[in-house]
């Protein structure tokens, strides 16, 4: 048996449901403040500016207050008690307004509201052809206050407070329309443009704010992204510097029984030993950093890596780029790490790579060598560039040298990177342990 389905709401009924909801809404946006109490224009630089609304507040206040005093006694004839009451209600609030429009707003429309109710109980002779519902005070105020308020709450508390004024003025005119000149069409229209001015100053702000944050992330992940470029680029490179000893070493455990005559049963079992390690080890190897190979290239990773000898040949393209380049690389007779032969050669080629790019001409110096704690360092210079040449780019993202930062942490040395007298230099110090002299020494 099928479940009775259910009733079907008429079309009044749901218009009525909607705009229950809607009321709903807006008596919560007017009774809860969008915002913490913090003053307007808090998060500005200049101390000058973060006072300016305490000091436009108070000298509204201070003006606005002894003249309603004044006027409400002697043009309208309000007792003078009265009138001091009214006039602190609808003036004093503006000085909450730096941090609580929306309750300072509460405050001076309620004021509003009473002091023209008190005004209507004042002979119409009396008052004459002066203004009412509203004051001529209460209209400067009260365009203060909705500019305050536009600069601090959202599109929807500010539509409120417009449709409630605007209610408010035509409550009223319909009660008197003899007492009333049209001065609550005159707020209602003012209101609404201060409204608007304050909102759209807010959202533009808001708008730049956000965007500011969005710049920040998108560089922050543009570093990230940068990084792990280069940590999946040097896992590479280690990867085929490593795999091609791994595969030497178990080629020898392998042959060794055969090379060496007179191995006896244990040596022969603990070269085996080594071979199935070593096989073992460059598959388990190859296993977790075959995420990290580009299955689409060329095959250019599997070259062999390059090293210093091969830094004169970045020295030679460089000065066919137009950039004097003079190389001094020193082994003393060492053989180092492929896999810092392979970053001196890289940070090398990143900081001819930014002189060609930021400094076309300029006279550079390429010196690689030991220092007196057997550290090998990296030092490239480049002093000005002619007077009549130009960059290729005027700025950078300064990804390259995060790259190199990286490679250089990695290895366990220091970066320092940073303009000169005349020009630019990046210094990289690298520490090796265990160095072993060379068969062959370079040229």
């Amino acid at each position: 048996m099928n479940a009775p389905s259910p009733p079907i709401e008429p079309p009044a009924a749901r218009r009525g449901g909607v705009f229950g909801r809607q009321l709903r809404a807006l008596v919560h946006d007017l009774s809860h403040p969008s915002h913490p109490p913090t003053p307007l224009l808090a998060q500005a630089h200049s101390p000058f500016v973060r006072r300016l609304p305490y000091q436009v507040a108070l000298l509204f206040t201070a003006i606005l207050l002894p003249v309603t005093v004044q006027v409400l006694s002697q043009d309208y004839g309000v007792n003078g008690g009265i009138a001091g009451a009214l006039a602190a209600g609808q003036a004093a609030p503006l000085l909450l307004a730096v941090t609580r429009p929306l309750q300072a707003w509460w405050i001076v429309f309620t004021a509003d509201v009473v002091g023209a109710i008190v005004l209507l109980t004042v002979p119409a002779g009396v008052i004459g052809d002066r203004s009412w519902p509203w004051t001529p005070m209460i209209v400067v105020g009260y365009l203060l206050l909705m500019l305050s308020l536009g600069l601090r709450e959202p599109r929807r508390t500010l539509i409120a407070v417009w449709l409630v004024t605007g209610v408010a003025g035509l409550c009223f005119e319909l009660v008197s329309q003899d007492r009333s000149d049209g001065i609550h069409v005159l707020l209602f229209v003012l209101s609404g443009m201060a409204l608007l001015l304050g909102g759209a100053l807010r959202e533009r702000q808001e708008a730049r704010q956000q965007l500011a944050e969005q710049e920040t992330i998108s560089e922050t992940e543009r570093e990230r992204r940068t990084l792990l470029e280069e940590r999946a680029r040097i896992a590479r490179e280690l990867h085929d510097v490593v795999a091609h000893h791994m595969s030497v070493i178990a080629v020898q455990a392998d042959s060794a029984p055969y090379r060496i005559d007179g191995l006896p049963p244990g040596a022969k079992e603990e070269f085996g030993s080594i071979a199935a390690a070593a096989r073992s080890s460059l598959s388990e190897m190859r296993r977790l950093l075959g995420v990290l190979r580009n299955e689409t290239t060329d095959g250019g990773e599997l070259a062999p890596q390059p090293g210093l000898d091969d830094i004169p040949k970045l020295a030679e393209a460089t000065e066919r780029a137009g950039v004097p380049t003079e190389v001094h690389v020193t082994r003393a007779g060492y053989a180092f790490p492929h896999a810092v032969e392979l970053s001196v050669y890289r940070i090398v080629q990143e900081a001819l790579a930014n002189v060609v790019r930021h400094a076309p001409g300029a006279v550079t110096r390429v010196l690689v060598g030991l220092d007196d704690d057997e550290n090998l360092t990296v030092t490239v210079s480049n002093g000005p560039p002619p007077t009549d040449s130009q960059p290729l780019e005027n700025s950078g993202t300064g990804h390259g040298l995060v790259g190199l930062r990286e490679r250089v942490r990695l290895l366990g040395g220091t970066l320092h990177t940073g303009p000169t007298a005349d020009g630019f230099q990046v210094h990289a110090r690298l520490p090796l342990d265990g160095l072993t002299k060379r068969e062959t020494h370079s040229a």
